[in-house]
């Protein structure tokens, strides 16, 4: 029997995969019929907990409307990789990027996607801490990670130059009471360069 849309159901499909095995195993090449039963074993323990963490999804709140239990299901980085890989994610790339960008820690913003080539242009937004390599290191690897399970279709990532903002200088003088240099008390005063 089928499922929906002419899908095998969990029957059919167990015996179809047990059929591709047999065939391996009666080739002779041992090194290929392992691979294949390492690729289901991956295959099934990958679905099997995408299953299971949508059961405990929709298990938290069961009595939530059925668009938040959706939204929940589209939160969650596993279940939205499946979704995806088999193209039923209602949402489209750019919604699907903007999502995954705001998951992360750090902030990051879009610049542009080009759905053509599947290149995205980021940058950091906001301060960068103290610039070290190791941290924006940290943000690309976390933004490479969150793309893979919710826009896929993202093959290539540029890091744009971040926006130079004006820093703040504050000069203080130091001069004799009265001076232009000093505050009403007689101590210097804190001025900001033009």
């Amino acid at each position: 029997m089928s499922g929906a849309q002419g899908t095998p159901d969990a029957e059919t499909a167990g015996r179809m995969v047990e059929e591709v095995l047999d065939r391996l195993a009666s080739s002779g090449d041992r090194a290929a019929c392992e691979a294949a039963e390492e690729l289901v074993r991956v295959l099934m323990e990958f679905y099997g907990g995408g299953f299971a963490r949508v059961m405990d999804l929709l298990e938290r709140r069961p009595e939530r409307p059925a668009r938040e239990a959706v939204d929940a299901l589209l939160a969650d980085e596993l279940v939205a990789g499946l979704l995806v890989l088999h193209g039923l994610h209602p949402q489209d790339a750019p919604t699907r990027i903007a999502h995954a960008l705001d998951a992360l820690p750090q902030d990051v913003e879009s610049t542009g996607f080009d759905p053509a080539t599947g290149e995205l242009r980021l940058r950091t937004a906001g301060s960068g801490g103290c610039g070290c390599g190791g941290s924006r290191d940290a943000v690309e690897r976390a933004v490479l990670d969150t793309l893979a399970s919710f826009a896929p279709e993202v093959t290539a990532v540029t890091w744009e130059a971040d926006p130079v903002s004006e820093p703040v200088l504050l000069q203080i003088g130091a001069g004799p009471p009265g001076s232009p240099s000093s505050g009403p008390d007689g101590r210097p005063a804190a001025t900001t360069a033009p």
